[in-house]
């Protein structure tokens, strides 16, 4: 797809849901994991496409998949990264070069349940995260295109989830029919 083509959608959305805000509010496609073996869990879209994960051998799982914590990073470079070219294509921005890295670190002792010497809960989300950009757009500068990445950044849907730490419900079906 084309940057006119993108940018020509996006005003398009832009102009419905000016409109017609209602319209901006709908459920996203349920992520459903199923248990395979081992740690291994195959995660399938409604479109039928599907993603597994395992964990590492330290951990239990084979390692031959990506873990769920990096599917986490994986969603939030790739967010940002589709969020850069939404961006640079209403800009008019032709973008050369986009590479959004996606790092963190954690404490596995969250992951296991384990306490700190004071019996506290160790927190098993990351402690850090960081997203490294990496752009080139012709002879755009740097001011311009640093503005753009962190306009694209407070739009992104994947970032803000997790700066934001949206509220998560859990409803259990124990022994369903």
């Amino acid at each position: 797809m084309t940057a006119a083509t993108i940018a020509s959608a996006l005003q398009r959305a832009r102009s419905v849901l000016g409109r017609r805000p209602e319209a901006a509010l709908r459920p996203d496609p349920p992520a459903t994991a199923h248990w395979e073996q081992g740690t291994r869990v195959v995660v399938r879209h409604a479109s039928g496409r599907q993603v597994t994960t395992d964990m590492a051998p330290e951990l239990g799982g084979a390692g031959d998949q990506v873990s769920p914590g990096w599917l986490l990073r994986a969603a939030m470079a790739s967010c940002l990264a589709t969020r850069i070219v939404m961006e640079a294509a209403e800009r008019r921005i032709v973008l050369t070069t986009l590479q959004v890295e996606a790092t963190s670190i954690s404490d596995a002792r969250g992951l296991l349940g384990i306490t700190d010497g004071t019996g506290a809960r160790i927190l098993p989300e990351p402690r850090e995260v960081e997203l490294c950009v990496r752009i080139a757009a012709g002879d755009i500068p740097p001011d311009r295109l640093h503005a753009l990445v962190e306009d694209s950044f407070r739009c992104s849907p994947v970032s803000a989830a997790v700066e934001r730490a949206v509220p998560v419900s859990l409803l259990v079906q124990a022994n369903p029919d």
